[in-house]
């Protein structure tokens, strides 16, 4: 295809031109949180660079600021020059900072590079999202989300068994995951830029239903802003939603095994296997439940059905926490019921949150997910820096309550959400057949 980061499409791509370059839009969301994982060796950096976990954590809250704010500079630079323009040199930046990470000696350099990774890792985040809304139809793009958040949650996977692989052969050295996540994130960067292109901004500005059916296009003469955004009490409803929503996955995603060794005595193994049943689940479900809600072109029951399900699951694990005394089995099945529930909630409502935005101006898809990626961080923030306290007060029971009413009054914020509840009966199923799909 041929180096195409500075190249605009003029026409809307179909077919597997399309599906390459969304490939694409997943491949750098996947290499983005992949560049931003230090899991793996932080027992290991933290004992080299005498680093206490009470410093960590305050460095860690410094980064992800940074990285909020970026995120939404990032937002509307993407709107204003081109997801493609920003995306692929910040995306080389990002594998040079994985190389000064394993140069690093002091928490002095630490911080600085943590803070730069994180800040060029939130633009480059900023931009993902919007592009995967750009090569995605309505027809299929919950789907494409549901791909998309394979990303965050396959970094996971990837790091740490790149780590359990190669860890022994470098005589356990820290240093070597981050030129190995260097070189990785460099290399597919490469492939990336010579395989992606943008749309132009006028195709940005149209409403994409199928692959073959705009329908309609902003006034792209006219000055755009996110004011305009904002103007509108379901975009409000969408930003407080998620960012109440987002507390219980957040914590378990940072500290899931603490939580379960804390909580029921297990070994790190058994609570790492405990939440990989529950990432497992997370990312099938998130694919399929976007399919369905795809194929019946409903988003609000989706998210509404899953956000059930696992605040359900959460309050018997609160159940649990009070018991103290539990099997293996019946928390694996607790864990997966919450991934599963989790994951079919949130592809449909990332569409969901894209299509609203399109109602108001598809031209803000940028900045848009600028606000949400800054929002990721933001809660991610707050729970890092409270959820210790919380805990150390009260006990993890206590902090699963507050995740739970998080969960609770999301229920409520979805019915200023945009879109039906429910599919009239006289239209027709999307067909299922590799024709039919939209996403792939």
């Amino acid at each position: 295809m041929g180096l195409s980061w500075a190249r605009e499409l003029t026409e809307y791509p179909t077919g597997s031109r399309r599906r390459r370059i969304l490939i694409m839009a997943v491949l750098a969301s996947l290499i983005a949180s992949y560049e931003a994982q230090i899991a793996p060796v932080l027992p290991l950096l933290l004992d080299d660079l005498g680093i206490s976990l009470v410093t960590y954590g305050t460095v860690s809250a410094v980064a992800l600021c940074a990285g909020a704010v970026a995120s939404m500079i990032g937002g509307r630079l993407t709107d204003r020059f081109g997801r493609v323009r920003v995306l692929i040199p910040l995306m080389l930046l990002t594998a040079l900072c994985c190389f000064a990470m394993a140069a690093v000696r002091t928490t002095g350099q630490f911080l600085a590079v943590r803070a730069v990774l994180s800040a060029l890792d939130g633009v480059v985040v900023a931009a993902t999202a919007p592009l995967v809304r750009d090569f995605s139809p309505r027809m299929g793009r919950a789907q494409a989300f549901g791909f998309w958040t394979w990303g965050p949650v396959g970094a996971n996977f990837m790091a740490a068994a790149i780590a359990g692989i190669t860890l022994p052969l470098f005589d356990n050295a820290w240093q070597s995951q981050f030129l190995i996540m260097g070189a990785t994130s460099l290399l597919i960067s490469l492939v990336i830029a010579f395989n992606i292109a943008d749309l132009s901004p006028q195709l940005r500005a149209r409403v994409q239903q199928t692959e073959h059916r705009a329908l309609g296009e902003a006034a792209a003469a006219e000055p755009v802003g996110m004011r305009t955004l904002f103007a509108h009490k379901v975009m409000w409803a969408h930003v407080v939603g998620i960012s109440v929503w987002l507390v219980l996955y957040l914590t378990l995603s940072l500290f899931g095994q603490k939580m379960l060794v804390d909580t029921f005595a297990l070994s790190l193994s058994q609570a790492s296997a405990v939440m990989a049943v529950f990432w497992v689940l997370n990312i099938g479900t998130v694919v399929l439940a976007g399919r369905w809600s795809d194929r019946v072109q409903l988003r609000k029951p989706f998210t509404a059905a899953g956000t059930a399900v696992a605040a359900v699951m959460t309050g018997y694990l609160v159940v649990l926490v009070g018991r103290g005394s539990i099997s293996l089995t019946e928390l694996l099945i607790t864990g997966a019921l919450i991934g599963a529930g989790m994951g079919a909630a949130y592809a449909p409502w990332m569409a969901n949150y894209s299509e609203n935005t399109e109602d108001v101006d598809p031209r803000l898809q940028g900045g848009a997910w600028g606000v949400f990626s800054f929002l990721t961080r933001a809660v991610a923030v707050l729970v890092v820096l409270l959820m210790p306290q919380v805990v150390a007060v009260a006990g993890w029971s206590t902090w699963l309550v507050v995740s739970l009413g998080c969960l609770l009054v999301f229920l409520p914020i979805m019915l200023l959400f945009r879109g039906p509840w429910r599919r009239s009966p006289a239209e027709p199923l999307l067909p299922t057949s590799p024709r039919g799909r939209n996403w792939m």
